[in-house]
């Protein structure tokens, strides 16, 4: 099977994550610029960032695709076409959109332009995707309340040259496909402008009309419920299932995540993928890819709509917290083989002696103990506290295979933060 039939399309929050997404395996990248996005506090990029993302991801054979997907009200065109020109110019691969209005603007203004339908868009039936591809519509990302049976109804009732793409990991909202109404009633926040609060998160109580004034905790522990709070979903066990289905890019939820969050869940699905285009008929799930998933932040894992429909368990009740079993602790800039040192870039704390694991692209992984560091001034220390700091770092391995961007991590002193 060949490898360009799937596609793992990574979130960029900024130029390290996407740099750091590519490097790891993503085939693609999508991420928001300053303006028409649905991000309003992730670090979105400017047009000059744009073009550098453009340029790095297609000097790697890679694509990457802008958002503008918000839903828009009259005075949100103002300035459209004028930026939609300029991602043009800036090497963008494709544009997502959902609104027909700002659909029309994009064909207006940048004829040719390839156009991916967003999940905001709603698209659950194959009527729906033959109208949108009849608007010049590329790409369909499909909403998250499909099974993969409907998936596959879709992919059997579209146009050939129509594409379909699905989420398979990341948060879940507990409001149909991101269209989240509580956040702007509460909180006057309009998630369909970036600026979700997610409200869905909080702790709630019960109150009978009849008794206003006294609420009652709904308990499944001392901690109250969080019924609204959905576990993240997670399909990395069913990747010959989402390929039967007929999609074709893997998307993962995150531009709000850390580096180490994308790196690390697009190296899992890597494997994985990889391990299926080897072998379809043959193909076996492996733990330790779940086990790599669970390293980084979140909240338990579902399979969503995907198979049945979501039932109590799919929510995680007792908290809102994150699970983090793993810190991530440094990035390699580079090797001194004369010294016998790692070039590492600190991102969490880590102290002499500390017992960590390393991983790189293509599933390379290496179990070390740190034996020696030293700050920028060549000084000896214990313990690298300052985030951004570099350290000169010794290990009790050798350092073949160890290169650039290779990301450090040791478990969590607190399994949940």
């Amino acid at each position: 099977m060949d490898r360009e039939q799937i596609e793992i399309l990574a979130p960029a929050g900024d130029l390290e994550k996407l740099k750091l997404a590519i490097t790891y395996g993503a085939d693609a990248v999508y991420l928001g610029g300053e303006r028409f996005g649905l991000r309003a506090a992730a670090k979105n990029f400017s047009i000059e960032q744009i073009k550098e993302g453009a340029d790095f991801a297609h000097s790697k054979g890679k694509r990457l695709y802008v958002t503008v997907n918000l839903i828009p009200h009259n005075e949100d065109f103002e300035g459209l076409e004028e930026y939609l020109k300029e991602l043009q110019q800036s090497g963008v691969d494709a544009l997502i959109a959902s609104d027909p209005g700002v659909i029309m603007k994009i064909k207006e203004a940048v004829p040719g332009m390839e156009i991916h339908l967003s999940t905001q868009a709603n698209n659950t039936n194959y009527m729906s995707a033959r109208f949108w591809h009849s608007q010049g519509i590329k790409r369909v990302v499909v909403a998250r309340e499909l099974s993969v049976g409907e998936i596959g109804e879709i992919r059997a009732n579209i146009p050939d040259d129509m594409e379909i793409e699905a989420f398979v990991h990341g948060a879940m909202c507990i409001s149909y496909s991101g269209r989240c109404l509580i956040s702007n009633y509460m909180t006057g926040k309009d998630a369909n402008k970036g600026e979700c609060k997610h409200p869905c998160r909080w702790k709630y109580s019960l109150m009978e009309e009849t008794r206003p004034g006294e609420y009652y905790p709904i308990y499944e522990d001392e901690r109250g419920t969080f019924f609204f709070n959905s576990k993240d979903l997670c399909l990395i066990e069913h990747i010959p299932e989402l390929v039967q289905a007929g999609i074709k890019s893997f998307k993962i939820e995150g531009r709000m995540k850390s580096a180490y969050y994308v790196a690390t869940i697009v190296r899992a699905y890597r494997m994985a993928i990889d391990e299926y285009l080897k072998n379809p008929q043959g193909w076996k799930f492996k733990q330790e890819w779940l086990e790599e998933l669970e390293k980084v932040s979140h909240r338990g894992f579902t399979k969503g709509f995907y198979f049945n429909k979501p039932g109590h368990e799919e929510h995680h009740y007792g908290s809102s917290s994150y699970v983090r079993n793993y810190d991530f602790i440094g990035l390699v800039q580079s090797r001194d083989d004369e010294n016998g040192e790692i070039i590492v870039q600190q991102r969490n704390r880590f102290f002499l002696g500390d017992e960590i694991e390393i991983i790189g692209p293509g599933g390379v992984q290496h179990l070390a103990r740190i034996t020696g560091m030293r700050d920028e001034a060549g000084n000896g220390i214990e313990v690298a506290p300052r985030p951004k700091e570099t350290i000169r770092v010794k290990l009790d391995i050798e350092l073949d295979g160890i290169g650039e961007n290779f990301i450090l991590r040791k478990k969590a002193e607190q399994a949940n933060c």
